[in-house]
């Protein structure tokens, strides 16, 4: 069905009929003279027309629509007429029953008279799951031929919905655009409308702020009026989207909770506790758990799937109702795809289930779907899942159906089967104390195929689809530099809609490449007001964590700064918290950012507080024993250390005027332990000041996350540290990595030296 045929002029198409009885009928219909006539037959035979009588109608209309001079008005005339709604419905309602020739008629000669009735067809074949087919297309061209005239919005946010899996990207903002233009032409009680705009943005993964901040507005102003479905549904899709409303999640946990005595039935029930169990307090889970243990046991499958979801995304640990939903999968295992055994198995790991029957029995089903699977996506996902598995190894088949694929597979692909072997290496290094030549050489063929598709890329929206959630080891040793290079071969490509993105990938890698920040900067200057205030901190991370000032340093953090300010009291609490902290990484402290964040109503809308817990690492507890030694005992130097202004930093220590260690007190700081208080209240020395002379150091240790990935560059962090440490009166030394494992200082004599130089200025005496 539905094969799109050559379309001839409807004036010019011969009609042949399936029986003779509709000849009659059809007959009287070609002898009418003008519309009445069509839609008083229409009215007295409507019990009984067929899909073939409905065809004719509707293009008799049209042909006498096209004789007609003044076309935009008997258009409305015929829309508006009783019988027409008619026409509409039947139309509807023998769809299923249509050939291609028919359909295609249908389509052409209704979409003429009402953007409403294009919308409706395009639902049923939605219903039907016709996204792809020949029609939905032609539904998608005449959408974008007349998209200038359409002004409903309701119809169009339905064939928005309808065509998004046809359009191109070009096609897909000028629907955003408008989308946008028209919103204000509804009023704050359509949520539909704004639920299926929220749909077509996940639809084309598209996370267009404006758009989803005006849905947002009418989703809370119309909360009362939700159901569960509803706010169930918005959840989800927020949460594809990556849109983060605190506002919304406060308003719809609270109406949610209202609901939880209304569902005592898994259909409403499963999906109230997926809803709500991620968001609910204390309280709400226990209620949530405890009634869903009570009817477990009546759960479907794709419902205690959802469950073990939630669970995961609750960071549940009832391990009682945990080995519960465990159980009744076990029961289901056999109807699950393999995406879904993915997120089971990942699932029943992050809440450390074990069961050696479930997981054997996982093993079986996904080596079976790894024999028949062709899809490279697919065979990405088995292989993954087998690698995350408890004990780990790759046999001959697995190796041979990831070799059969590599030339199809996209970076997404690669990556998951480059960490799904090296888990398989590490293991059969570790528990088998062997690793196979095969295993090396597939590794050697997943990094051949990363580079020559990277090589290959030559428009950067497509390759950002695959790079946006690459991450890993093997990512970051095999592919990074070549992803860099990449980048920085199409930057030019990068422009207001794409540079956020582009901005947080960078900042994610730690590779400093000045040629593309000089580009994002670039870009930001010449298009900030088309970039959403939301994700300028994306914007500003990379410079402020890789300590990184362009050539148009004061330029682009003015610009920054000022468009910013306008925004201040739509940002959330966090969002401002860690766009100060950025700034203030960088040098700048803007007086309007730091009254937004400095003032009770501030400070009310702060959920809860950031707590910092540490512990020492191996190379920072060799240092303490080695600076005890250096300082003549445990009790002249603290470890782990909070300062006035909460600042951490890894051991103290004080030297009077001649250069000797003070000791501390009895309250000295047990290795590894955390201060109750700063250094003032724990220091023993006689008075609230030091002695005339002495000074105060502040040693660090700086792994290799202070530093860029590809050049020993001082991150922002640990720079602005020092800056501020040095303000409160210390003396800062800071100990790289890298020094600190070097063959230089390979035995204890030679760091203890290095630590007498950086501490006293002198060698070994």
């Amino acid at each position: 069905m539905l094969r799109l045929r050559a379309i001839c002029p409807f004036s010019r198409r011969v009609f042949q009929f399936r029986t003779c009885s509709c000849k009659p009928l059809i007959s009287q219909m070609i002898t009418c003279t003008d519309e009445e006539q069509v839609f008083d037959l229409i009215g007295k035979n409507k019990a009984i027309l067929s899909e073939k009588q409905v065809e004719c109608a509707l293009n008799i209309l049209w042909q006498f629509q096209n004789q007609k001079t003044s076309f935009l008005k008997n258009a409305e005339c015929i829309r508006d007429h009783p019988q027409f709604l008619t026409l509409h419905n039947l139309a509807t309602s023998e769809m299923e029953f249509m050939n291609d020739d028919t359909l295609v008629d249908m389509l052409y000669i209704t979409q003429q008279f009402d953007i409403n009735v294009l919308s409706k067809f395009s639902s049923c074949l939605a219903s039907q799951h016709l996204y792809f087919s020949p029609l939905m297309g032609k539904i998608a061209d005449i959408v974008h031929k007349n998209l200038e005239t359409i002004e409903d919005l309701r119809s169009l946010s339905v064939l928005m919905v309808s065509i998004s899996s046809l359009i191109s990207q070009r096609f897909q903002e000028q629907l955003v655009n408008k989308t946008e233009h028209l919103f204000d032409t509804i009023d704050s009680s359509q949520v539909n409308v704004a639920r299926r705009i929220v749909i077509f943005l996940r639809n084309i993964r598209y996370s267009y702020y404006p758009l989803l901040e005006k849905c947002n507005e009418v989703f809370l102003s119309s909360m009362n009026d939700l159901d569960l479905d509803s706010i169930s549904k918005i959840l989800s899709l927020y949460h594809f989207l990556q849109f983060h409303n605190f506002e919304f999640i406060k308003m719809a946990k609270k109406r949610l909770t209202e609901m939880i005595p209304l569902f005592d039935h898994p259909d409403g029930f499963v999906k109230l506790f997926v809803a709500l169990g991620p968001i609910a307090g204390p309280e709400e889970k226990k209620q949530l758990k405890s009634t869903l243990l009570l009817m477990s046991e009546e759960l479907t499958s794709q419902q205690v799937l959802a469950v073990m979801g939630a669970m995961e995304e609750m960071e549940s640990r009832n391990s009682h109702l945990i080995k519960k939903i465990a159980s009744i999968l076990y029961k289901h295992l056999d109807n699950y795809k393999p995406v879904e055994l993915l997120k089971i198995t990942q699932a029943l790991i992050f809440l450390r289930f074990q069961s050696k029957e479930l997981f054997v029995k996982l093993r079986e089903l996904l080596h079976s779907y790894l024999k028949i699977s062709f899809i490279p996506s697919e065979i990405s996902i088995l292989v993954y899942t087998l690698s995350i598995l408890p004990s780990p190894h790759l046999d001959e088949v697995g190796m041979s159906r990831i070799e059969a694929v590599l030339p199809h597979c996209d970076l997404n692909d690669l990556n998951g089967l480059a960490t799904s072997v090296l888990r398989w290496i590490h293991y059969d290094r570790k528990y088998l104390d062997n690793t196979t030549g095969k295993q090396l050489k597939l590794l050697q063929k997943l990094d051949h195929y990363g580079l020559q598709r990277l090589r290959k890329c030559n428009n950067l929206n497509l390759l950002w689809e695959e790079l946006k959630s690459l991450k890993g080891d093997w990512f970051a040793e095999s592919l990074l530099e070549e992803t860099v290079a990449t980048l920085q071969r199409l930057m030019d490509e990068i422009n207001y809609k794409n540079v956020a993105e582009i901005a947080t990938f960078i900042s994610r890698t730690n590779y400093l490449s000045t040629s593309l920040l000089d580009r994002i900067a670039s870009v930001v200057i010449q298009q900030i007001e088309k970039i959403h205030p939301f994700v300028i901190l994306g914007v500003i991370l990379p410079f402020s964590i890789m300590n990184y000032d362009p050539p148009q340093n004061d330029e682009f953090f003015r610009i920054c700064i000022q468009y910013l300010n306008s925004y201040l009291n739509g940002l959330n609490p966090l969002m401002l918290v860690f766009l100060g902290y950025s700034l203030a990484i960088l040098g700048y402290f803007p007086e309007d950012l730091l009254k937004a964040i400095f003032n009770i109503k501030f400070l009310a809308r702060m959920d809860s507080q950031l707590e910092y817990i540490g512990s020492l690492s191996g190379a920072q507890q060799q240092i303490y024993k080695m600076l005890a030694e250096v300082l003549g005992g445990t009790n002249c130097v603290k470890a782990s250390v909070l300062t006035p202004y909460y600042h951490r930093i890894d051991f103290e220590c004080i030297l009077d005027k001649r250069k000797k260690a003070l000791p501390y007190g009895s309250h000295s700081i047990t290795l590894g332990s955390l201060p109750e208080t700063h250094w003032e209240s724990n220091t023993q020395i006689t008075g609230s000041r030091l002695p005339p002379g002495a000074e105060r150091i502040a040693l660090e240790f700086l792994d290799s996350r202070a530093f860029c990935r590809n050049i020993p560059h001082l991150k922002g962090k640990s720079s602005m540290q020092k800056r501020q440490l040095e303000i409160l009166g210390y003396r800062v030394i800071q100990i790289p990595h890298f020094e600190w494992n070097s063959m230089a200082l390979s035995t204890k004599e030679a760091r203890m030296d290095y630590l007498r130089k950086c501490i006293f200025g002198e060698g070994k005496s």
